[in-house]
């Protein structure tokens, strides 16, 4: 432990001097988190586990499955090549087990709520599974931490699946079911399953906001928005022609809130960089747009929009509703608002996240992620799904 924080401190100390000479940090926001990794041990953490939501007698549909980002890599990318990974402690210490899983949080992630709304179990990754067909048939997750909608977005960190590779892979799972099932049953479950999309955070994070390959100069935010939405759109309308009907689309979460540009724009008091939020917000509205034409383009499809930017303002702005104190500081990090260094071991985390909303630089906190889902399943908190909440999807087409 005490070499632990010996490194961390020198390495804080490299940084600095680093970023200090250069005006801004030159490390990709994960390319730090695999330096250090812990031995797991148990957790400190004294929070219970977190209340498992009711759960229906028999599944509400056949299974979910999810493509994604970080938001919702539930270990994918502790079988790749990357610095993006979240195998160690304190990551995952309060979760179900309280050992690290490869979910990019202190205990659950959005989807392991739904799954558990919808009557399924959570969805194992799909680089974890054994390719048999029975631990694949309610769901596989694909998302990949790092992974954008540009092919090339996070590469710096390492490997990654890509949006349109992750697609590939369920189009790969699919075929299985039609060999394994037959084709009508292969068909019949596809189309009666979720699947949930969360990505597009890394093409700002990664790509856009990094001017990398020069695309501020190429692609104003308005213009790299509809460039991301109709890439978007395409992959919706390949999946549809393998039969998947049900589909969430997430939006972007508000970044600009997040502890690693408040740390390195030096907002004060806690206030968010507007002008990254302002590019979330029109990514959204696109977004939303675009799935509203989808809903009348394809047939029999039920295609909603949950935009996340609206759900967790609502969270920044009504904190102390919901027990949440600590809005601005990440429970886990180094440096001002702990943005600066992301967590790399369990002596850099806060000793209670259930009072914060940031669990890392990028991240939020279980607690946050249980105030989304509700909000995806019912819009319990507040209204951020459109033109219907999960509940109604799945009762809608019962």
């Amino acid at each position: 432990m005490a070499i632990n924080l010996l490194l961390v401190t020198l390495l804080c100390i490299l940084i600095s001097t680093v970023v200090s000479q250069s005006g801004s940090p030159p490390f990709p926001q994960e390319l730090i988190n695999a330096i250090i990794s812990p031995t797991p041990s148990p957790s400190s953490s004294s929070i219970p586990p977190t209340p498992t939501p009711s759960i229906p007698q028999t599944p509400l549909v056949p299974a979910l499955f999810v493509i994604g980002d970080s938001s919702v890599d539930c270990g994918n990318n502790n079988f790749l090549g990357t610095f993006a990974r979240a195998d160690h402690l304190p990551y995952g210490r309060d979760f179900d087990a309280h050992q690290p899983t490869g979910r990019f949080c202190n205990g659950r992630i959005p989807v392991d709520y739904l799954a558990l709304r919808l009557g399924l179990p959570f969805v194992p990754s799909y680089l974890g599974q054994n390719g048999r067909v029975e631990g694949m048939i309610q769901g596989l997750n694909y998302a990949s931490a790092g992974a954008g909608i540009i092919f090339t977005s996070g590469s710096e960190l390492g490997q990654h699946v890509s949006f349109t590779q992750q697609v590939q892979q369920f189009t790969d799972t699919y075929q299985q079911f039609i060999l394994s099932l037959g084709e009508q049953a292969a068909i019949d479950l596809i189309s009666n399953s979720v699947l949930y999309i969360s990505i597009g955070i890394n093409d700002y994070i990664h790509y856009y906001l990094r001017n990398v390959s020069n695309v501020q100069n190429l692609y104003l935010p308005w213009s790299f928005n509809q460039f991301l939405a109709s890439t978007l759109r395409q992959e919706i309308k390949n999946l549809y022609s393998i039969n998947v009907m049900k589909v969430v689309v997430m939006g972007l979460a508000p970044i600009g809130c997040a502890p690693h540009y408040l740390s390195q724009y030096r907002m004060k008091d806690g206030q968010c960089v507007e002008e990254i939020n302002d590019t979330v917000m029109e990514f959204n509205f696109v977004m939303r747009y675009m799935i509203e034409e989808l809903r009348e383009e394809l047939p029999d499809s039920n295609i909603i929009f949950c935009d996340v930017f609206e759900g967790s303002m609502d969270i920044i702005k009504n904190s102390e509703h919901h027990g949440l104190n600590a809005t601005a500081d990440a429970c886990c990090g180094l440096g001002e608002y702990k943005g600066f260094v992301m967590c790399l071991s369990p002596e850099m985390a806060c000793s209670n996240a259930s009072n914060h909303i940031w669990w890392d630089q990028f991240h939020p906190t279980d607690a946050v992620n249980a105030i989304l889902a509700d909000n995806v399943w019912n819009g319990l908190h507040t209204k951020m799904c459109y033109p219907m909440n999960l509940e109604e999807m799945v009762a809608f087409d019962s």
